[in-house]
């Protein structure tokens, strides 16, 4: 009868403990309190257990495996996140746009962008974002960190995206190809902007002469011969450029640096787009292609001369006589007769 006691006694107090620890981690929760530091970077948790699956994150430990692309996780939930980019699924509907997404986190994030609700503001300017993830991204404007850096050249971003990105030049992967000439490329965004030349397609249009170009990058640039701005000179000859990019090339005439070189033929270039024209010598190619009259050229810059052609619009302007060309060769070789050349 006494060990029948003395065992019912352990047993409720062994509950009884439980239910203590079960109680204070409650507690916890409920207050905010961490009192489970990692001994590693010091980041608290208000169960044990956190930080016990936490400093898997230290050792290197990643017990969970992916069984499509075997790529390994630390923690269970990391590995079934991971799991519905094969599956496809995205279980979270917007109400307001209908876009899918496959955690709740990211559903309630994009939510933001529909409020027009901005709560991360940067301590610096003040100025707000709907995600917290991109005013980390922001701070780094102000703070020139660039936590990403190729293993290869250890050229730096401020973005892992930027990084990537960047790889796929010393990898020459090409992932993205034309539907009309095959030309590959390395960023979609390059894809993208490389098929406004079949449709023709100039959707930024100057509010000052209506000129109008294929690329806003272009169009910026266009700008500032209206505006005057070019606030980069070199120092050698004083000549000065609206774009800092103009002013580097432009550089490389005084230095006499030629870093670009055919590899058929080992000739070198101050320009890289001076190179990519070359080498269309050696591969015969000639993908720019007029959407009138379907003659193909292999530079950019003769195909659009040649589209004045069709257009009939001649934008090269003498100041002396008036008379307009359609080419700016044509008009150099007029302008000799005012200077007596």
């Amino acid at each position: 009868m006494y060990v029948l006691i003395s065992n019912t006694f352990f047993c409720l107090l062994i509950l009884f403990c439980f239910y203590q620890r079960t109680l204070n981690e409650q507690l916890q929760i409920h207050s905010g309190e961490r009192c489970f530091p990692c001994e590693i970077c010091n980041k608290s948790f208000s169960q044990k257990g956190n930080l016990i699956r936490h400093q898997s994150i230290h050792g290197g430990v990643r017990p969970f495996s992916c069984g499509v692309c075997n790529k390994a996780f630390s923690q269970k939930r990391y590995l079934i996140t991971h799991q519905l980019i094969h599956s496809g699924e995205r279980p979270y509907f917007c109400d307001v746009c209908n876009k899918a997404f496959s955690l709740k986190g990211n559903l309630i994030t994009h939510q933001l962008i529909h409020g027009g609700e901005r709560p991360y503001s940067c301590g610096v300017c003040n100025k707000g974002f709907s995600y917290k993830n991109d005013l980390i991204r922001h701070h780094r404007i102000h703070s020139g960190e660039r936590p990403y850096a190729c293993g290869v050249c250890n050229k730096a971003f401020s973005q892992k995206s930027n990084l990537i990105k960047h790889q796929l030049i010393h990898s020459g992967e090409q992932p993205y190809s034309c539907d009309v000439c095959n030309k590959t490329f390395s960023q979609k965004s390059n894809l993208i902007k490389h098929q406004l030349i079949h449709s023709g397609e100039r959707p930024y249009s100057c509010d000052v002469c209506n000129k109008a170009f294929s690329q806003k990058s272009n169009l910026i640039t266009h700008q500032l011969i209206h505006g005057g701005e070019w606030p980069y000179s070199c120092d050698v000859c004083n000549k000065a450029f609206s774009q800092k990019s103009n002013l580097i090339k432009h550089q490389l005439i005084h230095s006499g640096e030629r870093p670009y070189s055919c590899g058929v033929c080992n000739k070198a270039f101050s320009q890289k787009r001076y190179l990519v024209k070359h080498q269309l010598i050696h591969s015969g190619e000639w993908p720019y292609s007029c959407g009138v009259c379907n003659k193909a050229f292999n530079s950019k810059s003769i195909l659009t001369t040649h589209r004045l052609v069709h257009s009939g619009e001649r934008p090269f302007h003498c100041g002396v006589w008036n008379k307009v060309f359609s080419q700016k060769s044509c008009l150099v070789r007029h302008q000799r007769i005012h200077i007596g050349q």
